[in-house]
């Protein structure tokens, strides 16, 4: 069984642009501090197209797309 994909931040890269958090607010947050909190990291059917958005329009490239093993 393939694993499932979640998406993850680099914060050393991460400038708290809030780029991401303009494609979805309900997956992204930056708050009053600048600092990215992924409230919801699993990339489903309905967060996919939002996620992979916020992941090409990083303007520091500091959020990717990871496969995570599934629990057993």
């Amino acid at each position: 069984m393939a694993g499932k994909r979640n998406v993850i931040v680099d914060y050393g890269l991460c400038e708290a642009n809030a780029v991401c958090m303009g494609v979805n607010p309900e997956i992204f947050h930056v708050d009053d501090d600048d600092h990215l909190t992924i409230l919801k990291p699993d990339v489903t059917a309905d967060t996919e197209e939002d996620i992979d958005q916020a992941v090409r329009r990083c303007p520091r490239q500091a959020l990717s797309i990871v496969e995570v093993d599934a629990p057993d």
